[in-house]
């Protein structure tokens, strides 16, 4: 089996005690903003390029979570990347995103259970627990 390697950058961003999430209706999902991290680009920038790209609001970043590998099956292929994703407070709206989604503010609790993929899930709970 064929086996695709790349990283990502997104964001779990926050205002207003709300965290920003994208609605798409073909497929039905629930999920952050994430992307590509491109040639030479790190993965913070990557983070704020893709929010701003898929939601339309530029953010500032407030802080890290850890980096986790994920490996699943896609169009017969093994994909493995590694996601980073950082947790970010909402600047501004700069235009709507792509057309795919509707960006849409809810309570991060709704959003630690309502998200499709488990490894978004878990970014949730990391970014609202508590410092030990």
């Amino acid at each position: 089996m064929e086996v695709v390697r790349y990283e990502t950058g997104g964001g779990v961003v926050f205002s207003g005690g709300r965290v920003l999430v994208l609605r798409r209706t073909d497929p039905p999902e629930l999920r952050l903003p994430k992307g590509h991290i491109d040639p030479g680009e790190d993965a913070p920038t990557a983070a704020v390029r893709e929010v701003l790209e898929e939601s339309g609001w530029s953010c500032r970043i407030i802080g890290e979570l850890p980096p986790t590998a994920v490996r699943f099956e896609h169009d017969g292929r093994l994909v493995e990347r590694t996601e980073y994703y950082f947790v970010m407070t909402a600047v501004e709206r700069l235009d709507d995103g792509e057309s795919q989604f509707v960006t849409e503010w809810i309570d991060p609790s709704e959003a630690a259970v309502e998200l499709t993929f488990e490894a978004e899930r878990a970014r949730i709970a990391q970014a609202i627990r508590p410092p030990s």
